[in-house]
């Protein structure tokens, strides 16, 4: 008798301690059949087709798909192994397909097309209005109104899209765990901290070593291009860092890159759009690629000056302090790093006591208690993936269940580097029952060595107050439709909450709650908090230019005629001229290994941090002028924007939030760029 696959069984929480790999492919072909017998259900009916019986019923159709499929992925994201990647690669061409035959059904979109056309007498409420276009426009810019030959093509462009985007992912994944520098002499270890020199032993003996390891994962790649004073090594770390995905090896991802963008450029003309820029945009609250472009060039009119200043004032002091007559790219972080010390007096590493991970995980929990009522109680019951994943229940001041959370936080092979929050199952509202969501965050942050438990550098801890600010936005949902809750915004506006939270790591207010030093709970130093916000300006001219140049590589790629571009290096070269101030490194590429462009959800959209740190250093001069913890703006926050999710359009959320569209003059202001 066949052992019963946990996937299939009734769960509220993921049967993580169950889960096989064999379990994943029947799950799907489960999954599939059944979403199928749903949404056929709905197109065959003999009623005439209404908001409920069609819109709202496709918005639930497919649950069981929906969260087999977020469990799987984000397994694969964040503990695979190449069986996993194997079931990735045939798993999914069949939902592409799967998503083909629902937006190119002609019976389903004639239901659609029904209620879209009686949408004025409807009497809709905003949110199932915005469904109702949604669902409509999802279907028209999936090809509903294409032929069926063009329809066939768009299939075979969508197949050969996901399986490019997973190909792309897994050989940055295997050129990350491929290099490894191996160091005997400890002359090698000249200016790192102890902590990374620690770390450095721990992986080395993990892998039955000598010595010490240096990989190409960020808690160990950062440290030692920020303090080693090897700078042939830096060299050789950072030309295998900029590599990846651009060597003479099966993981080379050029001819990927370039076949994704042609694609990409394919489909979007198939679908009466100029290219795959225009595309995305129209449902972005940027619109179009001209506006993109205008914001960007606006931005980096501001901030070129600055970086060019910034640039020789760094090259000066390379030359006069450290000898160093060609700053190149791999002496970056460690010049940056000096001058920085030099000029502030401070050392970084002199935070890390204090921003010990475990207490910094209770400081953010206490941060979200202060602002929006919430309680998070640790429970061991809950089955999770890896034995260092904790799981927590959520829970409101009137002790209302809010989420299940989970955190995962250090390094593996099985997974990619980064960190990201995601959701084994949104919040929805069905017949009458509000389904709490299951959100996660996932990061790479430093392992605790046998002598100090986890700390974090101040970067680290920003992004722990990022992705929690992602995560807070799939907690505090509260809409109806699962399609429209929490993350399930425009892309340019998603990033409001995670980057608006990183603005509590700088205040005093926010610090004294958590910032102990691990050995003897010692308050951190306000003249240390005075010396980060002191900091926080120093660079910005490049830093932005650095990001800037991200996204208009990102609009390079998908607004130019992609039959045009022939050679990866060459179109970046000439992407980046205007923005690069270093000079070029041969054998060195970007987009090979610019995973969130062509394997995650940022094709056309980078630029979109640029404007979420718009949107937040306005939202946050908001929480400034009435105090950081202010419950009333608190509230506001929370009403308008982390439970709406999508259900209303971003920009009248934002207004309703703040009373006003917002104005890049506070993130002018907040980066020092404002003469």
């Amino acid at each position: 008798m066949s052992q019963p696959n946990p996937l299939l069984e009734d769960f509220n929480t993921p049967p993580f301690h169950l889960i096989k790999n064999e379990h994943f492919l029947p799950a799907f072909q489960n999954a599939m059949a059944q979403a199928k017998s749903e949404i056929k259900q709905i197109k065959e009916q003999q009623e005439a087709a209404t908001f409920e019986n069609t819109i709202a019923a496709l918005d639930y159709a497919g649950k069981l798909l929906s969260q087999i499929s977020s469990i799987f992925f984000n397994l694969n994201a964040a503990e695979t192994n190449p069986e996993m990647q194997e079931i990735a690669q045939e798993v999914s061409p069949l939902l592409s397909a799967f998503n083909n035959d629902l937006s190119l059904d002609p019976d389903l979109f004639a239901r659609v097309l029904e209620v879209q056309k009686q949408k004025d007498s409807l009497g809709l409420d905003k949110e199932s209005e915005r469904l109702l276009d949604k669902t409509y426009k999802s279907f028209v810019r999936n090809g509903a109104l294409l032929s069926s030959q063009e329809q066939e093509e768009l299939r075979k462009i969508d197949s050969r899209l996901s399986s490019l985007q997973l190909s792309f992912g897994n050989h940055v994944l295997a050129d990350t765990n491929a290099f490894e520098m191996h160091l005997t002499d400890k002359e090698a270890l000249e200016g790192l901290p102890e902590s990374a020199v620690n770390a450095a032993a721990e992986l080395a003996k993990s892998k039955d070593k000598k010595g010490w390891l240096i990989s190409l994962s960020y808690p160990s790649y950062v440290p030692f291009m920020k303090f080693s004073s090897r700078r042939d090594l830096r060299e050789k770390l950072y030309k295998a860092f900029t590599s990846k995905g651009f060597q003479d090896n099966s993981n080379n991802n050029e001819a990927i890159v370039l076949e994704l963008v042609k694609l990409r450029q394919q489909r979007a003309q198939l679908l009466g759009y100029e290219n795959h820029a225009q595309y995305v945009l129209e449902e972005r609250m940027a619109k179009s690629p001209a506006k993109v472009k205008d914001f960007l060039n606006h931005l980096l009119e501001k901030a070129l000056p600055a970086a060019k200043r910034e640039f020789e004032e760094l090259s000066a002091f390379a030359k006069e302090k450290l000898g160093i007559s060609d700053l190149q790219k791999w002496d970056s972080a460690y010049v940056s790093e000096k001058w920085r010390q030099q000029r502030f007096n401070f050392d970084e590493e002199l935070l890390k006591p204090y921003l010990a991970l475990d207490a910094s995980v209770k400081g953010v929990f206490e941060v979200a208690r202060k602002l929006f009522g919430l309680r998070f109680e640790q429970d061991t019951n809950i089955p999770v993936y890896h034995s260092e994943v904790k799981s927590y229940k959520v829970y409101d001041e009137k002790n209302n269940f809010i989420s299940y959370f989970y955190t995962d936080f250090h390094p593996r092979p099985g997974k990619r580097d980064g960190a990201w929050m995601t959701s084994f199952r949104s919040q929805y509202t069905e017949n009458g029952e509000n389904f709490r969501p299951q959100v996660a965050i996932v990061c790479n942050f430093s392992r605790p060595t046998k002598n100090t438990p986890a700390l974090l550098t101040f970067s680290e801890l920003t992004t722990l107050f990022h992705e929690f600010g992602h995560a807070l936005h799939g907690m505090l949902a509260n809409t109806r439709y699962p399609s429209l809750s929490g993350t399930s915004v425009s892309w340019d506006f998603v990033e409001l909450p995670s980057q608006l939270m990183e603005n509590w790591c700088y205040e005093e207010e926010a610090l004294a709650l958590f910032a102990k030093h691990y050995e003897n709970q010692s308050d951190i130093p306000m003249e240390m908090v005075q010396k980060i916000k002191d900091q926080a300006t120093f660079l910005e001219g490049m830093a932005t230019l650095r990001q800037l140049s991200f996204g208009m590589l990102d609009m390079a790629w998908h607004s130019t005629a992609a039959p045009d571009i022939k050679e990866v290096s060459a179109f970046e070269k000439e992407a980046f001229a205007g923005t690069d101030l270093f000079p070029e490194v041969p054998g060195s590429a970007m987009s090979t290994a610019f995973s969130h462009i062509f394997q995650g959800g940022y094709a056309a959209g980078y630029y979109s941090y640029k404007w979420a740190e718009v949107l937040d250093a306005d939202a946050f001069a908001h929480f400034k002028a009435s105090g950081i913890f202010n419950t009333e703006v608190a509230r506001s926050f929370k009403e308008h924007i982390l439970s709406k999710g999508g259900s209303e359009d971003p920009m009248d959320l934002y207004i309703k939030f703040r009373g006003a569209a917002p104005k890049p003059e506070a993130l002018l202001k907040r980066a020092g760029l404002l003469e």
